[in-house]
């Protein structure tokens, strides 16, 4: 009878095997890849410190990739709400019990690793998101005060707790993105118009009040970076210069200039694209932004292909944060927007992100596997099935 239901159980953990979605996880794989040899470059040509470790974290994250795909997809359906508010308390505890690292107060430390909630709450207000909408009967968003102000509420709690970590640029993203997502559902285009409108007469109070000084300085210096060289201005200004040196094909691994002289900061983390520019040029950076911009797309089409609307929401919410992780970082070292301390995924060195992309890429290939499955929507309640 045991022998009986482990093979049972081996033939159907086999045939989950089948249909995962391995050009997904190739793509994945290539994009890591690319990470793992600049990590080993940042490091001067050896595996220690961060590529090792980094290594460790992506075999860890494909196992969690595979148990998030073969785990049913109702269970992270009728899970959702409870997924949201652990990571909106693991958010909360960070202020009681969390570690305070450049200036903020962001991880929570479990021994043998540390969590930054604040990564974590971007994938899991997807799942809240897909999961209400597929409850609804009407996706009018303006057409229900309802429908308008439960996902809003949902939004802007773990927003503000992050601003007051503080983390100005972690808040936004995820405020640009959920509301990028709600867009998507059928959010009108005039809510956007009236929201900018209003930001724009709120801004001088935000600037007056709520800003912290090194904020402010931050807008200050992407404005005009030459107002403090050796100050706040440094990093832009260093990751300018190494993104100029590289030139058409670089200066080759192993060779660049300024990171290997110290003169660019975080190469590692969130500065790891300017590396990517100054040894392999332009050309590198076009390869890893093709690859990105090929896993955003397919991510889309897997989306459509989904017939529940709780898996093509969840696939088009993945592929939104993914965007604005990859939009915002090269904008940021290339001097487009203010710095902001967002990585890249599966590319900067870092656990949380990595974990949490993962896990989102669990959620598209578990999508993916039951495109055809039709999940009737809940009826009553928040929690209920």
């Amino acid at each position: 009878m045991i022998s009986e239901k482990i093979l049972n159980f081996g033939s159907y953990i086999f045939k989950k095997f089948l249909y995962v979605n391995y050009f997904l996880l190739i793509l994945l794989i290539l994009i890591f890849s690319i990470g793992l040899g600049l990590l080993y470059s940042a490091a001067g040509g050896t595996m220690e410190p961060w590529a090792s470790k980094q290594l460790l974290r992506f075999i860890l994250s494909i196992l969690l990739f595979f148990f998030v795909s073969f785990v049913s997809i109702k269970f992270w359906l009728g899970a959702s709400y409870y997924i949201y508010f652990i990571s909106l308390l693991l958010l909360i505890s960070v202020d009681f019990i969390g570690n305070t690292g450049m200036g903020s107060q962001r991880w929570i430390n479990f021994g043998i690793f540390n969590l930054q909630p604040s990564e974590l709450i971007k994938f899991t207000i997807i799942l809240a998101l897909a999961r209400y909408f597929h409850a609804e009967k009407d996706l009018n968003l303006l057409g229900s005060i309802k429908n308008f102000i439960i996902p809003i509420i949902l939004i802007l709690l773990p927003a503000y707790i992050i601003f007051l970590q503080p983390d100005l640029g972690s808040s936004l993203i995820l405020i640009i993105a959920s509301l990028t997502i709600l867009f998507v559902i059928g959010l009108s285009i005039w809510f956007f118009v009236f929201s900018g409108l209003l930001a724009i007469i709120i801004a001088p109070f935000i600037w007056l009040f709520l800003l912290y000084d090194y904020q402010k300085s931050r807008i200050l210096t992407f404005l005009d970076p030459t107002r403090d060289p050796l100050g706040d201005g440094y990093h832009i200004i260093q990751s300018k210069i190494a993104l100029g040196s590289g030139g058409i094909f670089g200066k080759g691994f192993l060779n660049g200039s300024q990171s290997h002289l110290n003169f660019l900061p975080e190469m590692q983390t969130d500065f790891i694209f300017t590396l990517l520019a100054e040894e392999f040029g332009i050309v590198g950076t076009l390869v890893l932004l093709t690859l990105f911009i090929l896993l955003i797309f397919y991510l889309l089409i897997i989306g459509s292909l989904c017939k529940s609307r709780f898996s093509c929401f969840a696939v088009i919410g993945v592929s939104v944060n993914i965007f604005y992780y990859v939009f915002i970082n090269t904008a940021m070292v290339s001097g487009l927007i203010p710095v902001v301390g967002v990585p890249l995924p599966l590319v900067s060195y870092g656990g949380t992100s990595m974990i949490c992309v993962m896990f989102g890429m669990g959620l598209v290939c578990n999508a993916y596997i039951n495109r055809n499955l039709i999940i009737p929507r809940y009826k009553d309640g928040i929690f209920g099935w």
